[in-house]
């Protein structure tokens, strides 16, 4: 049995390449089904967000789940493999688990030490779990991973300062315009990132944010929690026209905001327009950006705002790659005592089970011996056995997951007569 992640994120695929396998949330059951469909893979969990889309899995065969993965993904997204198989990445067993436990600390992120990722990995798994796809070893290693990305948020500082999508976006957008005073915002998507980047820049102090979403009661509770409004998605269009900031950051499968659809609200005005598309896929057309007037800046652009002041977070990764190799280790040793727990119970219940038969077998050349002589026995035959087991125990728990776990193992099934 392994564990394999495979995927691509924004360092290994270009951005339109992200955008054509990204696995939107309403397409997210059919993905699980479509992979676990293989028979080779046990369980999956499917992470797809702006910068990546990676599946983890636990499987009975490395090459053949990583070929029926692969497969899948071309199914899913409906591109060819030839599209993204060169920027595939694939990590196998403890190189799986780093890299998850990577994730979930921030530390793989666009944004080094960005805060969004931890929720994501959270919902992966809680999304493969209520589909069946996720069971208890996956269960095991998920949980250890957002546990130890909480930790390196605790114990380092690597999530200071901008370590956030929507808080980058807003700082990028306050270097655009030269402040927020006066600023008139439309955020299009109240999903978590827009939740998010709607919250930063309301504390910004743009002097108005309208938020519009395809669901108007989700864009009226998040234009109420900052005190913004709302507005009808067919009204997005009149919005454009009186913003100073288009922000865009839904989950739609094509694009929201059309070329022709600015250039028709721009029309006559001269004011500068700055676009921020936070999507992926994108939300808006690309020729947007060739409007007089306008600017659009995409994820690469929030990239590389981002990571100008990174070096105290490099610093601070440092701290949390320690915390990461000291989760790793916990979470192995955790593995390795699950996996041989069943062999040591069957050896102790053998052992057991013959001790128990020997009793039985002696049980009339004990007749004369009373209740409390006899119960003595059976506690020091236990203690006996139990004596006798403890070292083999401990050394099959401290060496499992090892070569010479795999051989001690062995040795204990044969020389116990375990199945």
């Amino acid at each position: 049995m392994t564990v394999i992640a495979i995927g691509l994120n924004h360092r290994s695929a270009p951005l339109d390449v992200l955008e054509r396998i990204a696995i939107p949330a309403d397409g997210l059951a059919k993905a699980l089904s479509e992979i676990t469909g293989s028979e080779f893979v046990n369980e999956a969990v499917v992470l797809s967000t702006c910068n990546r889309t990676e599946v983890y899995l636990h499987a009975e065969r490395f090459h053949d789940a990583y070929h029926d993965v692969r497969d899948a993904l071309a199914t899913i997204s409906g591109i060819d493999l030839e599209t993204f198989v060169d920027h595939l990445y694939v990590h196998y067993q403890d190189e799986a688990v780093r890299h998850l436990f990577g994730v979930s600390a921030g530390l793989d992120s666009a944004v080094l030490g960005e805060h969004e990722i931890l929720g994501q990995v959270k919902t992966a798994w809680e999304a493969a779990r209520s589909e069946g796809a996720a069971g208890s070893l996956l269960g095991q290693l998920f949980e250890h991973a957002i546990s130890c990305g909480k930790r390196v948020r605790t114990d380092t500082g690597i999530g200071r300062s901008t370590a956030s999508l929507s808080h980058a976006a807003v700082s990028l957008v306050g270097e655009r315009v030269d402040g927020f005073d006066g600023l008139r915002v439309l955020l299009v998507g109240a999903g978590d990132v827009g939740s998010g980047v709607a919250t930063a820049i309301a504390k910004a102090g743009a002097v108005r944010v309208e938020v519009v979403n395809r669901s108007a009661d989700r864009a009226q509770g998040v234009a109420d929690s900052i005190g913004g409004s709302s507005v009808d998605f067919a009204d997005v269009a009149a919005s454009i026209a009186e913003a100073d900031v288009v922000i865009a950051a839904t989950s739609a499968p094509g694009y929201v905001i059309g070329v022709d659809q600015v250039a028709a609200a721009r029309s006559g005005r001269t004011a500068p327009l700055l676009v921020l598309d936070l999507a992926l896929p994108r939300d808006v057309d690309p020729a947007v950006g060739g409007l007089d007037g306008v600017e659009l800046l995409v994820l690469a652009d929030l990239q590389e705002f981002a990571n100008r002041g990174i070096e105290q977070r490099q610093t601070e990764a440092v701290a949390a790659r320690q915390v990461v190799a000291a989760d790793l280790e916990r979470y192995r040793e955790a593995s390795s005592a699950r996996q041989v727990a069943p062999l040591i119970g069957s050896m102790h219940q053998r052992a057991d089970d013959l001790r128990a038969g020997e009793i039985a077998r002696y049980r009339t050349r004990l007749g004369e011996l009373g209740p409390e002589q006899l119960e003595a026995i059976d506690a020091m035959t236990r203690a006996m056995v139990a004596k006798l087991l403890h070292e083999p125990s401990v050394r099959l728990k401290k060496a499992a997951g090892t070569r010479r776990g795999d051989r001690l193992a062995e040795a204990a099934r044969e020389l116990f007569d375990l199945p």
